[in-house]
């Protein structure tokens, strides 16, 4: 008596998920289509069915672990089982292609496609609603999708005789695969449609509205369901997904949610303190410049930054000061700033080295 469970290497209370996992790797090791003109792999593979067949079905299983054996249980009884065709492609899908019949053509989800788009920093900051044209497949409008010109119908593959399939000898099983003259339609076209040239779909671009919501970013990625490629065999269409890049801003940089920026003062403003306005995203913003701010101090403009996405609140805005120097002055304003310079004991025309020397002079004295 041969031991089903033995020959699948799974114990007497293997749940079926086990014994279809067992299955799965013994099939595909001694497969006749990796092991052709070998007899000894050819029987292992008809024992691995025979085994499986019988505990993959719980009433022809009970029997067997009573009585020894599944035969007698069901109406046809073979080693193979009732339908084993349609277990081993459930399994395999279209790995070794169907047993026997015609491979049946389900309907298939079509490709997801990508589009990449710019956008400014403002629209990022704001949102925005944007137009783009997405070059994709379409049916074919003159044919409806058939590839035959008007009138035309397809004929039937004399090669698979219209069954989509080439059914191939491997010993002592017959397996299906799809024909590579009607690529498994199982017709071919004899008049092409003209519009398509028989393919039954063209090219075409497609206006799509998209509403980009405030504080995406380089690299964010927004999902338009259903409207990527047609899909096969009355499949659904695939997903449409906009990768966005946030162009560069002139006097904004951007980092995370907040967004920096460098505003010059003069220096009397930097000394004496001043209330100076500051272009900001929502309109100029007025700041309060303590006296005696050096150059490079940080002031922060709170939630006047980058909304944060999926999030209530906004970032900041870093404002970094620095003290413009003019480039030219009136004979006035150089005549005052020696004469700051005479008040505040500073000889203008040292150098710091000389400034430097003189400083440890002194110490030594």
């Amino acid at each position: 008596m041969k031991d089903y469970y033995e020959i699948l290497g799974v114990s007497r209370d293997a749940p079926q998920a086990d014994i279809k996992k067992a299955f799965r790797q013994l099939a595909l090791k001694f497969h006749p289509d990796r092991n052709p003109d070998n007899k000894e792999s050819e029987e292992k593979f008809k024992e691995i069915n025979e085994a499986y067949s019988c505990l993959i079905d719980n009433e022809k299983r009970a029997h067997y672990d009573r009585f020894g054996t599944a035969e007698g249980v069901g109406a046809g009884y073979s080693p193979f089982g009732t339908g084993f065709g349609d277990i081993f492609e459930d399994i395999f899908g279209d790995f070794f292609g169907t047993f026997s019949g015609q491979r049946r053509q389900r309907p298939t989800r079509g490709q997801d496609l990508r589009y990449d788009l710019d956008i400014t920093l403002m629209d990022a900051i704001f949102g925005a609603e944007k137009t783009i044209e997405v070059p994709r497949w379409e049916d074919c409008a003159e044919c409806r999708g058939t590839g035959s010109a008007p009138g035309k119908i397809p004929v039937a593959c004399q090669n698979c005789r219209g069954t989509g399939q080439i059914r191939i000898q491997q010993g002592f099983f017959t397996i299906s695969r799809s024909c590579s003259r009607c690529n498994g339609t199982g017709k071919l076209i004899t008049d092409p449609c003209k519009a398509c040239k028989g393919q039954g779909k063209v090219r075409k671009y497609k206006s799509i509205n998209l509403k980009i919501p405030a504080g995406v970013d380089t690299g964010s990625r927004l999902r338009v369901s259903g409207e990527g490629e047609i899909g096969l065999h009355g499949g659904p269409r695939g997903d449409l997904y906009i990768y966005i890049n946030v162009e560069e801003h002139e006097f904004f940089k951007r980092d995370g949610n907040d967004l920096y920026c460098e505003v010059p003062i003069t220096f009397p403003q930097a000394a004496l303190g001043a209330e100076i306005e500051v272009p900001a995203v929502d309109g100029a913003q007025k700041l309060k410049i303590p006296s005696g701010t050096p150059s490079g101090r940080i002031f922060h403009l709170k939630g006047k930054g980058v909304p944060r996405l999926g999030y209530h609140g906004r970032g900041d805005q870093i404002v970094r000061i620095y003290i413009e120097v003019p480039k030219s002055l009136t004979p006035r304003q150089k005549e005052l700033l020696e004469e700051f310079a005479r008040i505040n004991g500073d000889d203008v025309n040292k150098s710091f080295k000389e400034k430097i020397k003189d400083l440890f002079t002194g110490a030594e004295k």
